[in-house]
């Protein structure tokens, strides 16, 4: 039976900018096509879709008791601040609104990548060594890894704040791009010891158990073995990073990237979906580099890449994302998920038989 399910998100279209901000400011934000997917996707699936918008415009629905819904889909990112993507969870977690996807604490704690980085250490999951540097910190006296290193936003995502400067070989370039973090970020910086080698990313579906699909591999300009390079904000806006699904690996190294990531979701508390993403040195030795508990759900994007070798289309892995849910929450019996995959993968071969 379908459900009345709530839509939420910030658009990059909506959002209100100031002449400090940096370029990427509104990097995380989704474009009006991947809502516009997400809802046929659900429709298709017989689910009757209501379109939120973010955390201000599900506050003032509640106010006006206009909200009618049986399950939110939530993929807001929120604007600005440390929290602004525990905002909506928190908003329907206060008024008992069933969502998809993790709670406030998940989304606060795996946003700023050094709390993220402490619970994948508690729980024995490898990470690269750190520090945090903010405008008053010594940085000399803060590094006791070496040189290179890598240096990023604490709590900010999709490369932002990652430029050609970001790999740094001594204390001056370290200083110059901390300094250009504090400043144009408004947030501490996150550096880390950099991983010359190759780079990964595993999604992870549902909760009991939680499930890794099969494993991505970045390439740059054709280039798969990374080796010094990485790739940065301008590269995301260029498109010039290619996923490559399945990656072309072992099977010793996929099946410990995706036992990996499906660690690193639980050590956080990840539930429904999340990506996880890795760095793998020349020795093969991987390193999870941070969890996003709100991966891009766009059919362009990374997440759902995975849907054609696992014999899936896209509105499937999104409905597959909101069963996992509705079981989570009682709101619907695993036979019935059961029925309605079956329904699905035949809907998709007459679709398929049609064309």
């Amino acid at each position: 039976m379908g459900k009345i399910v709530g839509l939420t998100y910030d658009l990059k279209s909506d959002w209100q900018g100031s002449v400090d901000d940096p370029v990427d400011a509104a990097a995380e934000l989704d474009g009006k096509r991947t809502v516009e997917c997400l809802q046929k996707a659900l429709e298709s699936a017989g689910h009757k879709v209501v379109l939120i918008g973010g955390a201000r415009a599900l506050i003032d629905r509640i106010i006006k008791g206009s909200l009618k819904v049986d399950i939110v889909l939530n993929i807001s990112e929120g604007f600005r601040g440390r929290n602004r993507e525990s905002q909506v969870p928190a908003i329907l977690d206060l008024y008992n609104i069933p969502f998809a996807g993790a709670d406030a604490l998940t989304l606060g704690v795996t946003l700023d990548k050094v709390m993220a980085k402490k619970c994948f250490i508690a729980e024995g999951i490898p990470t690269a060594r750190f520090f945090k540097a903010g405008p008053d910190d010594d940085l000399e006296a803060l590094n006791t890894i070496g040189f290179p290193l890598f240096v990023k936003t604490l709590h900010e995502g999709t490369s932002k704040g990652i430029n050609e400067a970001s790999r740094v070989e001594n204390a001056r370039m370290l200083k110059a791009q901390v300094e250009h973090i504090n400043r144009n970020y408004k947030q501490p910086a996150l550096v880390e010891e950099f991983i010359k080698g190759t780079e990964f990313t595993v999604g992870v579906i549902g909760n009991n158990p939680p499930q890794a699909m099969p494993v991505v591999q970045y390439a740059i300009d054709g280039r798969k073995n990374l080796g010094n390079e990485f790739y940065t904000y301008a590269h995301v806006a260029e498109k010039s990073v290619q996923y490559i699904c399945p990656a072309p690996i072992d099977k010793k190294l996929s099946s410990l990237l995706q036992e990996l990531a499906v660690r690193a979701y639980k050590a956080v508390d990840c539930r429904d979906f999340g990506r996880v993403d890795f760095r793998v040195d020349e020795s093969g030795h991987p390193y999870v580099l941070e969890i996003n508990p709100l991966p891009n759900l766009s059919p362009d994007d990374v997440f759902v890449l995975f849907a054609k070798v696992k014999g899936m289309t896209y509105n499937q892995i999104i409905n597959e994302i909101l069963g996992q849910a509705l079981i989570r929450l009682g709101l619907m019996d695993p036979q019935d998920k059961l029925r309605a995959k079956s329904s699905g993968r035949r809907a998709a071969r007459e679709a398929a038989y049609e064309k």
